[in-house]
């Protein structure tokens, strides 16, 4: 085989692997989705137990789909990681406050009152609102330890967990009555 032959074998094999593993992470996002819908009806301390076996399952994936797909060199990914987690840990306090906010809209679904549904759609703003802050704080930190294209590709990537997240709780939760 010559150069071309090896170059383009080996971004096909790259590219299919970033496919397989993208099939992966957001399907195992979708298993998750639905397991926390279904949960509500679970006893309260072995769904707990169950979550946080979930909830490290989906940090790891989403950390194996990340570095797929980062393609950071070992320098890059020395001074990545770090960031990477602090980002992560405060993106898992919204997502527990996410949680939260959805298991209240359940237990007040049948009787929701104006009173419930005004401060549960200001806590849906709320965390909407920091969830920006938050991305935008991490901006100047991303952009500290990679160069600007990788931090374009990190943030479409949590862009693209985001929007998945958000269809599959968009077409489980329903409309208020």
């Amino acid at each position: 085989m010559d150069a071309k032959s090896i170059a383009r074998f080996t971004n096909y094999r790259r590219c299919n692997m970033n496919k397989k593993v993208g099939k992966g992470f957001i399907g195992m996002v979708l298993a998750i989705t639905l397991i926390g819908f279904a949960g509500f009806a679970a006893a309260q301390d072995k769904a707990a137990d169950n979550m946080d076996l979930v909830k490290e399952k989906i940090r790891t994936d989403k950390k194996l789909f990340i570095a797929t797909n980062m393609q950071l060199t070992e320098s890059e990914a020395k001074d990545f990681w770090p960031v990477y987690e602090a980002y992560q840990a405060e993106l898992a306090k919204l997502r527990d406050r996410e949680i939260k906010l959805i298991e209240e809209f359940a237990a007040n679904y049948e009787k929701m009152s104006d009173d419930v549904a005004k401060n549960l759609l200001d806590d849906a703003m709320g965390i909407d609102s920091t969830h920006q802050k938050l991305r935008q704080s991490y901006l100047s930190k991303f952009r500290g330890v990679v160069p600007d294209k990788k931090v374009a590709r990190y943030y479409q990537l949590e862009s693209k967990i985001d929007a998945v997240l958000e269809y599959e709780m968009a077409k489980r939760i329903p409309l208020v009555q």
